[in-house]
């Protein structure tokens, strides 16, 4: 790559990035990134520190990546998905933390920007992001209110041909970095909230629109990546508001939902990553005259990784052919939420099973399986915890089985459409009927079951468009032992609960 940019000139390397095809454009976007991690710099050397280094960006960036999340019509690649997931993919086997920076900027901003945003604000910005190399993010989070958006205090005023807005946000992936945020607010009338929510573009260059960084948080993992508490106090004008279609809340669901579906993008390169560390050392370490390939529990282990390539694998090719800007994806709450859940979930079991295998070398902090773990684990808490999703996943389907008064849980699978190819896979053990008055707990279950046939199902569709078979198989068959335990612990009886003044006659040294 350093090759490439003595002999062409930077506006030559631009055009090659914007509009070279797509095998092209990912293999210098590849370069890039090796040429930045491997020979301009060390990626161990800087795992600790905030942010990466000037020249490490700049290479990285020299391959344009966020173009794919640009439309045609203002210099960029069009917004395909299947390229989105391909940039997100190829940086994630490398740097999960960079790959989750791209990912921030193209389906958190751009793809809302290119979708809702004013036609007299596009041009500028897309310009800046293929010329300047800015960044972009979306502020939700307030210190009071995590998951609990709807509730947000952050409010605007009308004031002329201007919104004044106010509030407090934080954990903000970019915090302090982006040149532009997507602000939301709820309107401010009389003192009173209203119930919508209002999405504004804010220009930190602009001297009205710049957000004070009150403090910056020390995030254990996803270490280049700043995070904070930000003081609002900003105006900005009033074509800087999204235009949503129909309302704010429509216009927030279609923007997460579809995030959550570029999820397994980030999913499918940290996992392939994951899956070839785990290969090559159980290989090529030798116990006993044997490679540890040969032990039965790790040829276990690595079946489980292998499964996640395939799920992760199957999961972007469903999103590639769904989730386009073109289409509302706002009523997809339980399949989207299903995917980043169960996605996640893979993600972080990916990186304790390698680092398990590697034994004590997992654990430095320079080692890509230890830092998985940390880099990974946040992605099962932001844009919706999986607990909580797993819950909404649940109470999705129980309404759609109530409305349609089906009571049988497999009877359901076998008429959902994203459940009906995979349904019969898992009726010997789905063949119940579902209590609608559940606890929380058991909805967490539930959920857990239903996102797994629904990943499933794609596998399934996967197969059917040529996939490698054996992969196919095994990763159903992994599924159908991971929704057997999950059947289990749904009819398990429990009514376990914390005792919460426990003190009291119960130090064991008063007993020995």
């Amino acid at each position: 790559m350093a090759e490439n940019q003595a002999l062409f000139p930077p506006m030559m390397m631009k055009e090659i990035a914007d509009h070279a095809p797509f095998n092209t454009f990912i293999s210098s976007l590849k370069a890039s990134i090796r040429n930045a991690f491997h020979e301009r710099d060390n990626i161990e050397k800087f795992i600790q520190q905030r942010g990466f280094p000037a020249p490490v960006w700049h290479d990285i960036m020299s391959a344009n990546p966020l173009s794919v999340g640009i439309p045609e019509a203002y210099g960029g690649r069009g917004v395909k998905v299947r390229e989105c997931l391909g940039v997100l993919e190829t940086a994630a086997y490398e740097s999960l933390p960079l790959s989750l920076i791209f990912g921030i900027n193209i389906g958190l901003f751009l793809e809302p920007v290119g979708k809702y945003a004013d036609e007299s604000l596009k041009a500028g910005i897309f310009k800046r992001f293929l010329n300047n190399r800015n960044m972009g993010g979306l502020m939700i989070t307030e210190p009071d209110h995590g998951s609990d958006a709807l509730n947000m205090q952050t409010f605007n005023r009308k004031n002329g041909a201007y919104y004044d807005i106010q509030g407090t946000k934080h954990w903000q992936g970019l915090t302090g970095m982006a040149d532009y945020w997507l602000m939301t607010s709820r309107a401010s009338t009389d003192g009173r909230l209203g119930r919508d929510i209002d999405f504004f573009v804010c220009d930190t260059h602009q001297p009205e629109q710049r957000i004070e960084v009150e403090e910056y948080y020390n995030n254990m993992g996803l270490y280049p990546i700043p995070y904070g508490k930000n003081t609002v106090n900003i105006r900005v004008p009033e074509q800087n508001k999204l235009q949503p279609e129909t309302t704010g809340l429509k216009l927030m669901m279609d923007l997460l939902h579809r995030s959550r579906f570029q999820f397994p993008g980030m999913g499918m390169g940290f996992i392939h990553r994951m899956l070839d560390e785990a290969i090559e050392h159980v290989t090529s370490r030798f116990v006993g005259g044997k490679s540890l390939m040969a032990l039965d529990q790790v040829k276990h282990q690595i079946s489980r990784i292998q499964s996640a390539f395939t799920i992760s694998s199957a999961m972007c090719a469903r999103s590639a052919g769904h989730s386009g800007i073109e289409n509302d994806l706002s009523p997809d709450a339980v399949e989207a939420g299903s995917i980043k859940s169960y996605l996640t979930d893979l993600m972080q079991e990916s990186a304790q099973i390698l680092t398990q295998l590697l034994g004590a070398n997992g654990y430095k902090a320079e080692h890509v399986g230890g830092r998985g773990i940390m880099d990974s684990r946040p992605f099962q808490i932001f844009e919706g915890s999986n607990d909580m999703l797993y819950t909404q996943i649940s109470e999705g389907v129980l309404k759609m089985m109530n409305k349609q008064k089906i009571v049988n849980l497999l009877d359901f699978f076998r008429s959902y459409p994203l459940t009906v190819q995979a349904a019969d896979y898992f009726r010997s053990f789905l063949n119940f009927k579902v209590d609608v008055n559940l606890a929380q707990r058991k909805l967490v279950d539930l959920g857990k079951i239903i996102s797994k046939v629904i990943a499933a199902n794609h596998v399934v569709v996967l197969g059917g468009k040529g996939f490698r078979a054996d992969l196919i198989q095994e990763s159903l068959e992994t599924i159908r032992h991971d929704i057997t335990m999950l059947v289990s612990s749904y009819r398990f009886p429990t009514q376990t609960a914390p005792v919460v003044d426990y003190r009291d006659n119960s130090s064991w040294l008063d007993f020995s």
